[in-house]
């Protein structure tokens, strides 16, 4: 049986890790772009480890997009396409980009009729523009297209990955919930999406694992505490508690968030802000109350206090890089000529509602 140093030493790893999981990740709102591209919305897109940043101007008709994603290997490829008749792949009017045999970034265009090989060919609007970077694992496709029909502003959206290219044709992706859930419908005025019927939103994922983790430790404390007869930590065991009460109430978020329209839903994003800074502080001090109990040597508090400084830096950062790309947008909207009662430049970037 593990002695009860071990235990606590693995309660206070969990707990470390739960507070800085996935969940509290990079979105769309802190990436930017060569060639000082700038766009009015974007979204963090619930599958595929994707986003799409975009800008309309619906007196032209003129959609401008970056779609960036992960493809599964370096010589793989990235999709985005607009369904003019449908909600999933199948009439899908396709921008792939991918590397040529020169070992260039070029983007092709796909009418995707059926689910057999592709083809190249036109598609249902026009493509004034296109490009495309891989740099980091990452590939940004841009383009900026006229769609057919003027005063259209939902349109429904597709996007995929796939691992490899044959002879310069794009080899089939892989099959799996992520992949097939890669759909929905995008308000191109509004700046926002939803995703297709049966996806699962990376963000309730990323929470869902996160609050596992925390369970984990909370249950490695109440373990400890049934080892230690007639020894009780009353601070150490309190904030457990209320770090267990707040993560489930946090996780109740996921079913009860009011659409972004309704009147409640500005007080549900200060709840569950105030609620997520609580869990963050009430965790990191709990763990060292853990460091007070266990009395391990000065490198592991020392190493934990770096670790927590060296991540707190990295947050003020991407906050800081975020605020930079918002004020940049919120200039540049400012000589943006407003088009149908909505201003086109304005700064307005969502997260993907689940």
């Amino acid at each position: 049986m593990a002695s009860s140093s071990q235990l606590l030493s693995t309660f206070l790893l969990l707990t470390t890790i739960s507070l800085f999981s996935p969940s509290q990740s990079a979105t769309c709102t802190s990436q930017t772009f060569t060639g000082n591209r700038l766009y009015t919305f974007c979204n963090d897109l619930p599958s595929l480890n994707s986003y799409l940043h975009w800008a309309y101007d619906s007196a032209q008709s003129t959609l401008s997009i970056a779609f960036v994603a992960v493809p599964p290997q370096p010589d793989g490829w990235v999709s985005w396409a607009i369904n003019p008749t449908a909600t999933g792949m199948v009439g899908s009017q396709a921008l792939i980009a991918f590397r040529d045999s020169k070992g260039g970034m070029t983007v092709k265009t796909y009418n995707i009729s059926s689910y057999g090989p592709l083809t190249e060919s036109k598609v249902w609007y026009e493509v004034k523009q296109s490009s495309a970077e891989f740099s980091g694992g990452v590939i940004r496709l841009f383009a900026t297209i006229v769609l057919p029909e003027k005063g259209r502003t939902t349109v429904n959206q597709v996007w995929q990955v796939g691992p490899s290219v044959t002879g310069g044709v794009p080899d089939k992706h892989d099959f799996q919930p992520e992949n097939l859930n890669a759909r929905g419908s995008l308000d191109l005025l509004r700046g926002q999406s939803t995703a297709g019927a049966g996806g699962n939103s990376r963000t309730k994922k990323r929470n869902v694992s996160a609050y596992a983790i925390g369970v984990a430790g909370w249950g490695t404390g109440l373990k400890l505490g049934s080892q230690s007869k007639g020894v009780t930590y009353s601070n150490h065991r309190n904030i457990g508690i209320a770090l267990f009460a707040l993560a489930t109430v946090q996780i109740f978020a996921l079913l009860l968030r009011p659409k972004k329209d309704h009147k409640y839903r500005f007080y549900w994003n200060i709840y569950h802000h105030g609620f997520g800074y609580m869990i963050i502080i009430l965790g990191i001090i709990n763990v060292f109350k853990g460091f007070d109990i266990l009395k391990p040597e000065a490198k592991w508090r020392n190493a934990y206090i770096v670790v927590i400084a060296v991540l707190g830096g990295i947050a003020l950062l991407l906050e800081a890089i975020t605020w930079i790309v918002v004020l940049r947008r919120k200039k540049s909207s400012e000589s943006t000529k407003p088009y149908d009662g909505f201003n086109n430049g304005h700064s307005r970037q969502e997260r993907l509602a689940p």
